[in-house]
This record gives C-alpha cells, structure tokens and sequence, in this order.
C-alpha cells in the first residue's frame, strides 16, 4: 500500500510541474467576455419575461368588482 502511494504521489506531483511548465493558458479575456454577455443577456431576458408576466397577471378581471 505504501508504494502504491508513494507511486501516486510521484505521478501527482510530475503532473503538476507539467502543467506550471505549459504557458499556453487559453485566451482568458475572451472566454470572461463571452460568459459576461452571456449573463447579461439571460438577466435581461428574465427580466423582460417577469415584465410581461406581471402585465398579463395585473390584466386578468376575476370579476370582484374592483
């Protein structure tokens, strides 16, 4: 058991100084405007359904005489 953990270890730790290694880290600003329009968009989209949502609502007569 003791070597299969030290084995592990090893093969954690060779991992990670590849990855410290590797300088190509993807385009980061793109990827975080992209997600940011993204979640804009989905704020104002619910927040257009919730408008009409709440007219169509406020527009039903249910006859109570007010």
């Amino acid at each position: 058991m003791l070597t299969y953990c030290r084995m592990l270890w090893t093969l954690v730790a060779a991992r990670i100084l590849l990855l410290r290694r590797d300088n190509d880290r993807g385009e980061i600003t793109t990827t975080v405007i992209v997600t940011a329009l993204m979640a804009v968009l989905a704020i104002a989209l619910i927040a257009i359904i919730a408008a009409k949502l709440t007219a169509k609502a406020n527009s039903i007569d249910l006859g109570l005489g007010g």
